[in-house]
């Protein structure tokens, strides 16, 4: 009796194991089939269209949710005054076309639909300073039964931004990111700011700069009824830690240099030699920091005029120390 229980019960288990995998197989096809199904049914080409706005008369305005997602600051070129980033461009907006009943497809509320399949809002960076104007990767749209969609393409962009050098390199700097449609006007497309800040969720953080804030705005031109854009202000903040070791404090010690040339021996000859090695020096410094700031004539950096005010005061004691030398050997 005992064997033929060992016999039975290792027959069930045998069965189960080997029934699991198909109910799993058939389910899964069933759900596959239910999408592959509901996805015909959404881009038809019998009622679906994506070079049309998805609006059903022509004032019908078409409203798109924007949001920016700071996931890196790349860099900041100051000679070529250009902000590159590496941001997720959050955007949503209603399509009336893709909607369908949950209960007719068995329950399915959500499905993921390849982006260049549907209708998009060109939303594209209006400052850009390079020629990638859109996204980096069309990622898929997620649409819900109701029609909303949610779109969210990462991009790298290099915007235009104006460099302050009056305080560098303890500057601080004000850097925009304008977005508006390419093609369609508020009459159209209504942009719509979803948050007031920009987000900062998976943000990795930079060596170089300190993100102070992120707030964004919604423009109108009085002006001009049809114009709309959102802007995103990046106010960052340089850390000046590399500056200051490798450029201001070198200056600093080879400028205090220049002060030891007044003690050494009236007849010395060394003490042009000296002073003329400082001011050499203080000059590549110079030309260090002409590389790294654009070049305008609106304002000097403080760390530039410092090296002037010291390029005099080594140049006037190459003057006095001229003068002691002619005075020392006359007498």
């Amino acid at each position: 009796m005992t064997g033929e229980r060992e016999r039975i019960g290792g027959k069930k288990a045998f069965d189960g194991h080997v029934c699991e995998p198909i109910i799993y197989f058939f389910t899964g096809s069933l759900g596959a089939d239910t999408e592959e199904r509901l996805v015909e049914h959404l881009l038809n080409p019998a009622h679906y269209n994506k070079l049309i706005r998805p609006a059903t008369n022509g004032s019908e305005l078409v409203t798109v949710q924007l949001m920016v997602s700071l996931a890196q600051l790349i860099s900041v070129h100051e000679r070529e005054q250009v902000m590159t980033t590496n941001v997720w461009l959050t955007q949503e907006w209603q399509d009336y076309r893709l909607t369908w009943v949950p209960e007719e497809f068995d329950g399915m509320e959500k499905v993921r639909l390849p982006s260049k399949h549907i209708w998009l809002p060109d939303v594209v960076l209006y400052n850009n300073a390079d020629g990638m104007y859109e996204v980096s990767f069309y990622s898929n749209a997620v649409v819900s039964h109701d029609g909303s969609i949610f779109w969210l393409p990462p991009a790298i962009y290099k915007s235009a931004c104006k460099i302050e050098v009056k305080h560098f390199p303890f500057d601080q700097q004000n850097c925009t990111m304008r977005f508006r449609s390419w093609t369609y006007d508020r009459t159209e497309i209504d942009l719509i700011l979803r948050s007031d800040v920009a987000s900062m969720d998976d943000f990795t953080p930079s060596g170089e700069w300190d993100i102070i804030a992120l707030p964004g705005r919604r423009n109108e031109n009085p002006a001009d009824p049809t114009y709309v854009d959102i802007t995103y202000d990046f106010i960052i903040r340089r850390k000046p830690l590399f500056y200051t070791i490798n450029l201001i404090i070198p200056c600093v010690l080879i400028t205090s240099l220049a002060i030891l040339v007044f003690y050494l021996p009236s007849d010395c000859g060394e003490k042009m030699t000296l002073c003329i090695s400082v001011l050499l020096a203080l000059t590549v410094f110079l030309l260090l920091i002409s590389k790294i700031v654009p070049p305008t004539s609106l304002d000097v950096p403080l760390v530039g005029k410092y090296l002037m005010f010291t390029m005099v005061l080594v140049t006037f004691s190459i003057v006095t120390s001229v003068c002691v030398l002619n005075v020392h050997h006359r007498s």
